[in-house]
């Protein structure tokens, strides 16, 4: 049996900071690669593992050397968690299906199989910010993410509202000038409603991503800056 609780003790004894779990019919409608991924599963469980605020501390107005490595290092605990959670619920008699945390495979619209921003902010971790990441009570933005959709019938968690108020941090130091600022209770209705996205993709892919020390379409800035998930003494 597969039951919510064992979901998530068994995913923060493996690794994850937070859990959370969606069901469906909350992200209806959302884009996927392929169209219709989601139609085997009802559920989803998100998670989520926390980057060293320590690590954003050295990111000023470019990405470093140490942000990369913990970004990659990450990524693989992800995956590691993902697959491991998708053989316990596969092994209880459901399906499964683990998105990977990081794998662009939309190279014009930027897309992964499946937006984890949009999955954790229904699965209840946190809102969309201005920046269009996703903000945590506990660790603000420095938090990657990953989705397992499933068919067991997992208990949904509730939503959060946004909490970024007036607060214009990440707008202010975007070293693309890409974010507009906006608010919103739920999420834009857009991407280019929050963002000026082309600004954003040219600037990691055709600056950052082209230094040899750092070689990813990768900044941080914005996630840096970000008031929430500072040290809590600052906060």
């Amino acid at each position: 049996m597969v039951s919510t609780i064992e979901i998530k003790r068994k995913a923060i004894e493996m690794g994850a900071d937070l859990v959370g779990i969606t069901d469906l019919r909350r992200v209806d409608g959302l884009p996927t690669v392929p169209q219709g991924l989601m139609e085997p599963y009802t559920h989803a469980v998100v998670i989520a593992v926390a980057i060293s605020t320590d690590v954003f501390e050295q990111i000023t107005n470019e990405p470093t050397q140490l942000y990369l490595h913990h970004y990659q290092a990450t990524n693989i605990l992800l995956d590691d968690i993902n697959l491991r959670l998708q053989r316990e619920i596969i092994r209880g008699g459901f399906r499964a299906l683990a998105i990977p945390a990081s794998q662009v495979v939309d190279k014009v619209n930027m897309m992964g199989h499946i937006s984890h921003k949009a999955m954790a902010k229904a699965a209840g971790l946190g809102w969309q910010g201005k920046s269009l990441l996703l903000v945590t009570p506990e660790y603000g933005p420095r938090v990657r993410l990953a989705t397992l959709m499933t068919n067991a019938p997992l208990e949904p968690d509730p939503l959060l509202t946004n909490r970024c108020g007036t607060c214009q941090e990440c707008q202010n130091a975007c070293p693309a000038a890409a974010i507009k600022g906006g608010s919103w209770e739920d999420h834009p209705q857009t991407r280019e409603e929050a963002l000026h996205f082309t600004r954003c993709v040219e600037k990691v892919k055709e600056d950052f991503a082209k230094r040899p020390e750092i070689g990813k379409p990768i900044c941080g800035v914005c996630i840096s800056v970000c008031p929430w998930g500072k040290r809590q003494l600052e906060y």
